[in-house]
């Protein structure tokens, strides 16, 4: 009988908003901050706060990855090239954007399927709640903290901080 390892957050690869594929493994030896996006919602305006982070750390090794997902009241409808306009003329937005994704149910992106089960939320939930949930993951690949969407980006940064 072999048994089969859990996969790695590197095991796994998105496809840019720009269509590129990306494997994760390129991102070995970062911390990610892994945040479900949309750009009509009232967290919205946490884009800036993910880019003040983004700004401040990137050159020690924080990688912010924006997952645009239409799931939570349709607030994500737009196009990949509206979203990527969006976030950059409103919000100054330089960290990696994917293609939208789901980020629940049967056609979960598989890097959600598993964040939402190395990482689960309240009483031990899976699904994802709303827009801007975010997933903390260590240099080591390991999903270190799920935060919810009312945790501004500000609120995650001591943590943040202890893993660089």
């Amino acid at each position: 009988m072999t048994t089969q390892l859990a996969p790695s957050i590197y095991d796994f690869s998105a496809t840019t908003i720009e269509g590129q594929s990306i494997n994760f493994s390129t991102y070995k030896d970062k911390v990610l901050l892994i945040v479900n996006t949309a750009s009509q919602c009232g967290f919205t305006p946490q884009y800036q706060g993910l880019q003040a982070l983004y700004e401040k750390y990137a050159d020690r090794g924080l990688v912010i990855l924006g997952f645009p997902c239409n799931q939570f009241g349709q607030q994500e409808p737009g196009s990949a090239s509206e979203i990527r306009s969006f976030c950059e003329t409103r919000f100054g937005v330089t960290f990696p954007l994917f293609q939208k994704v789901d980020v629940n149910g049967k056609d979960a992106h598989p890097l959600f399927q598993y964040l939402t089960k190395a990482a689960p939320g309240l009483f031990g939930t899976e699904t994802v709640k709303w827009n801007f949930t975010k997933f903390l993951v260590d240099r080591n690949g390991k999903v270190v903290e799920r935060y919810p969407s009312l945790a501004k980006p500000e609120d995650l940064e001591k943590a943040i901080q202890k893993l660089l």
